[in-house]
């Protein structure tokens, strides 16, 4: 007996994030076999809104042995193929059904990188100049990475993912309009975290379900070389098949001096693939309420409550701070009080203190207001 929360969560994503209008092609992309009863209530979702479904599946394991041997010929006409699908594509529909989160973790990195660059940037974003959402599924993959059962986890991630987000994307309209009315931003967090940085003239994207689902952010880019200080992530990350954990960064002038963290040879890399790797092209504030603990996995991560990211590499269209990168690296810092606390202050005005808006017009982000 299928789980009826998956024909809910397919029809929100169908009918809410994409929009699906009839006669349109919608194109689903999957990864790995737990994702089969969702791709399965998402034909029928597509077809009930008398719209035209297609599929693409693959799994980590099959990705990890085509990408150790790939050469540029190969990556080219994988690109090209692709490419040449999603241009006849109206909108996509991204799941992530993992099984083993670091399947990829003994493909050299600099190989990954080569797969970044020669195939998979351009699909990307072909792919996002089409309505778009991505998503993951839940599997005893994420479970294990969340310390929880399987049943706990699913429960956690239904009521994430089919939470009201109408409801959340009118309470983020104060946050949008007073970034859009900001110059400066300060962060003070864990650690030796102190980061000025301004975002004048740039426009907040308000992220409430229609691109990734969980969602609850609002983003926007600093300017390129506006960004001095320190920021100490404390939250594991996963890149490129690895695992990361209390990575800081130095900022000069826009551009990162100096970084420390595990893996650095592997650091050293990711920052060096290019000239905007050591630049930043987002910072976002999270709200989900339901998203408290970091999953090791960024898709929950950056939506946490109480959390920021300031993400290393290339900007998002719809927020160009002119940085381009085959790096787009979400670094995420928890400013709750039980991971360290921390302030965001824009133009010398205190707005979130210990992961709390405390200005008035914000208060309806905090977490009680919005569940």
């Amino acid at each position: 007996m299928k789980d009826p929360r998956i024909k809910k969560f397919a029809e929100l994503l169908v009918n809410y994030s994409v929009k699906a209008q009839p006669g349109e092609n919608i194109l689903i992309s999957a990864v790995d076999s737990a994702a089969m009863p969702m791709i399965e209530e998402l034909i029928d979702a597509i077809y009930a809104a008398k719209a035209n479904p297609f599929v693409i599946f693959t799994t980590q394991a099959i990705q990890r042995r085509l990408f150790r041997g790939a050469n540029d010929k190969m990556l080219e006409i994988m690109r090209k193929n692709e490419l040449e699908l999603v241009k006849e594509m109206d909108a996509f529909i991204g799941i992530r059904a993992i099984e083993n989160k670091f399947e990829t973790n003994d493909v050299d990195p600099k190989q990954m990188m080569n797969v970044t660059q020669k195939y998979r940037r351009d699909v990307v974003e072909a792919i996002m100049g089409k309505k778009w959402v991505t998503t993951m599924f839940p599997t005893p993959a994420f479970a294990q990475a969340s310390n929880m059962s399987i049943e706990a986890f699913e429960d956690f991630f239904f009521n994430v993912t089919t939470l009201d987000y109408s409801k959340m994307d009118r309470a983020m309209d104060p946050l949008k309009a007073l970034m859009e009315r900001t110059d400066k931003v300060r962060l003070l967090g864990p650690g030796r975290t102190d980061l000025r940085f301004s975002i004048k003239g740039l426009p907040a994207i308000k992220c409430a379900g229609e691109y990734n689902v969980p969602d609850g952010e609002v983003f926007t880019a600093p300017v390129r070389d506006s960004i001095n200080g320190v920021i100490e992530y404390n939250t594991p990350t996963a890149y490129l098949g690895t695992r990361f954990d209390h990575i800081v960064l130095t900022f000069e002038n826009g551009r990162i001096v100096k970084f420390e963290g595990s893996h650095p040879e592997k650091l050293e890399e990711i920052f060096n693939s290019d000239a905007g790797a050591r630049y930043v092209g987002e910072f976002a504030i999270g709200v989900n309420p339901y998203v408290i603990e970091p999953q090791i996995n960024i898709l929950f991560d950056e939506k946490i409550c109480g959390s920021i990211h300031f993400t290393p590499g290339r900007c998002y269209e719809e927020c160009d701070n002119g940085n381009q990168s085959s790096i787009h690296w979400d670094l995420v810092m928890i400013q709750t009080p039980e991971y360290g606390g921390g302030e965001i202050y824009f133009d010398d005005v205190l707005v979130r203190k210990d992961g709390r808006f405390v200005l008035p017009e914000l208060e309806c982000l905090n977490p009680e207001n919005i569940k």
